[in-house]
Parts: structure tokens; C-alpha cells; sequence
């Protein structure tokens, strides 16, 4: 028998720096990480009649609403592309990046039972609900291939720059992911201000108009916005429109890279906390 004084008594405490990364830590809970996807996953599709088809379906939709609106009805430019395609591969970034932050929001007030009872870093939930927006992205790009054959545009080599739009959406979503979900844990109202949030950002960002429209002091506030330098990266990189990566891309990299670092350091600061006011 061993006795209480021989016991293996393990006290957690919480980090004493301000600002860490935690990669050996997340390293160490990587499986955890991928629980924690997989089961975003088959939430999201669990008891649904069409299952992953939504993922087409919204998208789509939408596309279909700004096409007789803004394409048809108000004559938006589209850089002398058609504009259901115009529009459809703006909405693809944009749609990983505001899901992403959907998710992220609320992963921490979704999760309390864990986060109450069980210690582990609390960064994997909105890392993870970012993360599986992925899947979504995947499916609905191969609609956009479709797109692509059907208007007889061919991609040239410029895809190879695919990956680095896809890394700072991710970290621009993460950012904002990482304030809010913090911010939701002490101000339950976040929810509401979330989807004014999006809808204010979709129309800050040129998802439904081309960046050739704006000039001067406008040209530059939206430089400022992260999402900017993605959406005209995709259609330069898939339709031979928009911007070439350069300042727009430059400048929406670093604002994504404040948004990271500034979301890691707010969450770091409230991360102890979260056990007892969650």
C-alpha cells in the first residue's frame, strides 16, 4: 500500500508569463487537438438531411443573391469576369475566415464542463474550431473547379500562392477567434455583436465589388483589413484578376499578425480565469 505522504501529488498552476506560445504544450495535447476537430466535424453534420451539402449550398446561395443584386441589378464590375464566378471565389476566403470566427467565439461557453472540471490548453478549442474550417473549404472549392471548366477559365501557376492566402485567413480568423472567444466567457452578448461584426466586415471587404472601384483613402482602409489581400490574392490566383501580391498583401499580412498576436496575448492574460467565471 502506499501511504497519502508517498502519494504523487501534481499541483497545475497557471503560466506566470504573460505572453507564451505553448507549443510544446499543444504539441503534448496534439491528440486532444484532433478530437477535438473530429468531433466539431461530425457535430456539424450530425441529424442534418443532406449533410455536407451545406457547405455547397450556402455559398451558392449567396452567390446567387449578390449576382441579381449587385451583379444584375446595381452593374458592379467584375474585373471582365462573369460575376457569379466574380463573387464565388471572394466568398470561399471569406466564408472560411467568418465561420471560423463563429466558431471560435463560442467554443470556450460551449465546452464550460470541460473547461470546469479538466485542465488542458484552453488555446486547442478556438484553434480547433478554426482548424475544421478547412473541410468546408475543401468541399466548396471543388465547386468552384466546376465553375472554372464551365466559364473556360484555366488556372495558371499563380496557385502556388493558394497556401499562403489560406494561412493568413486562418491566422486572421484565429486573431479575432482568440478576442472574442475570451471576451464571450465574461460578456455572453458577444453573440449578438458577432453577426453585426460579419455582416459590417463582408461589406469592408471586396467580396461583392472589385478593389479597381476605390481610390485614394479608401483604397488605403481597406488595405487595413486583413481579409482584403486574400480575396483579391484568390481571383488573381485562380482567375487571373485582382491584385498581385504586393503592398495590399503586405499590409494585410502584418494587420493579420496584430490580430494573432494581440488575440494570443488577450487570451493569455484572461486564460487563468475562465474555470471560475465561465
Amino acid at each position: 500500500m502506499v501511504s497519502r505522504d508517498d502519494a504523487l501529488v501534481r499541483t497545475i498552476r497557471p503560466h506566470r508569463k504573460v505572453f507564451t506560445l505553448g507549443l510544446r504544450e499543444l504539441w503534448r495535447h496534439r491528440e486532444l487537438f484532433f478530437f477535438f476537430a473530429w468531433r466539431d466535424i461530425k457535430v456539424r453534420y450530425k441529424q442534418t438531411v443532406i449533410g455536407a451539402l451545406w457547405v455547397i449550398i450556402q455559398p451558392l446561395f449567396t452567390m446567387v443573391v449578390f449576382s441579381l443584386i449587385f451583379g444584375n441589378l446595381a452593374k458592379i464590375p467584375s474585373d471582365g469576369v462573369p460575376y457569379p464566378i466574380f463573387s464565388y471565389c471572394g466568398l470561399l476566403p471569406w466564408g472560411l475566415f467568418s465561420r471560423g470566427i463563429s466558431q471560435a467565439a463560442n467554443s470556450l461557453v460551449a465546452n464550460q464542463q470541460l473547461i470546469t472540471k479538466i485542465y488542458f490548453p484552453r488555446l486547442l478549442l478556438p484553434l480547433s474550431s478554426v482548424m475544421t474550417g478547412l473541410v468546408d473549404f475543401a468541399v466548396a472549392f471543388v465547386v468552384l473547379i466546376g465553375m472554372m471548366l464551365f466559364f473556360g477559365i484555366s488556372p495558371t501557376w499563380n496557385v502556388i500562392w493558394i497556401p499562403a492566402f489560406l494561412l493568413v485567413t486562418v491566422m486572421t480568423a484565429l486573431g479575432v477567434g482568440l478576442w472574442l472567444s475570451a471576451l464571450n466567457v465574461r460578456y455572453r452578448d458577444v453573440r449578438y455583436v458577432l453577426a453585426f461584426l460579419t455582416s459590417l466586415w463582408l461589406y469592408a471587404t471586396p467580396v461583392i465589388y472589385p478593389t479597381s472601384l476605390l481610390g485614394g483613402r479608401l483604397a488605403f482602409l481597406l488595405e487595413l483589413n486583413p481579409m482584403s489581400g486574400v480575396v483579391e490574392g484568390f481571383r488573381w490566383a485562380l482567375l487571373g484578376t485582382g491584385v498581385a501580391p504586393g503592398r495590399m498583401f503586405l499590409i494585410s499580412s502584418l494587420a493579420s499578425l496584430l490580430l494573432l498576436v494581440t488575440g494570443r496575448l488577450y487570451f493569455a492574460r484572461l486564460e487563468r480565469t475562465f474555470a471560475d467565471v465561465i
